[in-house]
């Protein structure tokens, strides 16, 4: 215990299980001991401690560091209520008393805000590195499939068709913004909590700015009493994580939509798919079901955390403890998620003739026959009623558009030239697109030609 001089009993067994987070605490490892280590250069240099107190402090962390890489040390939960006290227990077994100096000028309170500030940088990374693998998968991707021709959909009702790459490069754009809000937080760590100490400070001269720099930091905090409770960019990173879920969320319900016999546009390699226990010829697509279910999870930890601070009064309160878990599994969560539907992306098989015929004789041009009318001079209100009366006119007879003549056409409206059903040639339709942003095969080589470009400045 790191505490205990003016109680009589030690703490119940079963209250110590209770209360110990040890179990989720112990990812702060290496950044409890970094931490330590610099805290006690720190120590040196401002005189608290001797060369010899700090060789030994040292030399002590490295091997508990080194104890722990090769599972030589194994912690119990019921001995200890979180990695900290853990790391100085085993520190003072190795070095002596000498090791209760460490602690000077420090609480629990700022070393653990420093911790996480150090474990969400680098998981940040982690997490950055892998969105930019998975955009240069569906950039790829997309490079193969610019005249592969899909239904486009709202109110999941078929709308307009667009192409397979221009749908995948939607997703790069999604998954740039979870990026962003990633490297947001980023600028929200950039100050260190060490040397706050429980949350006024202390009275011995620590060179804050010494520590601050030395773990990476811009510079120190300013307000103490703010330094240990603030969980603000905790929040963050598991809203970033909950709406990069969603991001993968909706991706994987279109997957499961795509690998369906209705739609036969992908199918999905063996090492991502499952069968079932029951019908012999069943390929499902359960890492994709899995990643979709996740997301409820990540949702959940967000507001496990906005509720645990809501009625804290500052700083520091024992329920802040309950920060880490949704942290720790949110990350692993998403993480895992992104990672397994890259390679899910990466490993698909697309049929890329799969809508051509199909779509040929649907409804999805209506809209480019209504603006030819427009073109032709006919207001859209009244063009789109034009067109509106064609579509019911092919219903009513059991046609489509690849049915219909031209005479039935000017049955509608005499306006109907032999240029009009050109706006009805599925091949043709995204070359017609003229706007920026739209699926026109110019545009869409354009965008990855700009995506790629992005990637290799990087």
């Amino acid at each position: 215990m790191l505490w205990g001089g003016r109680f009589d009993d030690k703490l119940d067994n079963d209250a110590l299980r209770f209360s110990s987070s040890l179990s989720f605490d112990i990812n702060l490892i290496e950044e409890d001991i970094l931490v330590s280590k610099v805290h006690s250069e720190m120590l040196f240099k401002i005189g608290l401690i001797t060369e010899t107190e700090f060789n030994q402090i040292q030399k002590g962390l490295n091997q508990i560091l080194a104890e722990w890489k090769d599972e030589k040390w194994n912690l119990k939960q019921n001995e200890f209520e979180d990695i900290h006290s853990a790391i100085e227990s085993k520190l003072t077994e190795l070095i002596g008393n000498q090791a209760g100096k460490l602690h000077t000028g420090r609480s629990r309170n700022d070393q653990v805000a420093t911790d996480m500030k150090l474990w969400i940088r680098k998981v940040l990374q982690n997490i950055i590195e892998l969105l930019t693998v998975t955009q240069k998968v569906f950039v790829t991707l997309a490079e193969d499939n610019v005249e592969t021709i899909i239904p486009g959909y709202t109110h999941l009702q078929r709308a307009q068709p667009v192409s397979f790459a221009f749908h995948l490069l939607a997703y790069v754009e999604m998954f740039e913004a979870d990026k962003n809000r990633f490297k947001n937080i980023l600028t929200e760590i950039e100050e260190c909590p060490l040397g706050s100490g429980a949350l006024a400070g202390s009275t011995f001269s620590l060179d804050r700015n010494f520590t601050a720099k030395k773990l990476g930091f811009k510079s120190p905090t300013t307000n103490a009493l703010n330094s240990v409770s603030d969980r603000d960019y905790l929040l963050d990173f598991l809203n970033a994580c909950s709406i990069g879920m969603m991001h993968l969320s909706r991706l994987a319900e279109e997957i499961i939509l795509w690998s369906s016999s209705e739609w036969e546009l992908i199918s999905l390699s063996d090492k991502f798919t499952t069968g079932s226990s029951l019908m012999p010829q069943k390929k499902n697509p359960d890492l994709a079901e899995l990643t979709r279910g996740k997301t409820g999870r990540v949702y959940g930890n967000q507001l496990s955390l906005l509720t645990t601070l809501k009625g804290l009064p500052l700083s520091y309160n024992r329920d802040m403890q309950e920060d880490k878990e949704p942290v720790f599994d949110s990350f692993k969560t998403y993480f895992s998620s992104l990672k397994i539907v890259m390679m899910m992306m990466q490993t698909v098989k697309i049929f890329k003739e799969r809508f051509l015929n199909e779509l040929q004789n649907d409804f999805l041009l209506a809209t480019d026959l209504a603006d030819w009318l427009v073109i032709k001079g006919i207001p859209f209100r009244e063009a789109h009623e034009v067109v509106g009366k064609l579509v019911k006119y092919c219903e009513d007879n059991s046609k489509t558009f690849g049915d219909i003549s031209l005479n039935e056409m000017q049955s509608i409206n005499k306006i109907f030239d032999k240029s009009a059903l050109e706006c009805l040639n599925i091949k043709t339709s995204l070359q017609r697109k003229k706007t920026y942003g739209s699926p026109n095969p110019k545009l869409v080589k354009k965008q990855i030609a700009d995506w790629k470009k992005r990637f290799n400045a990087k």
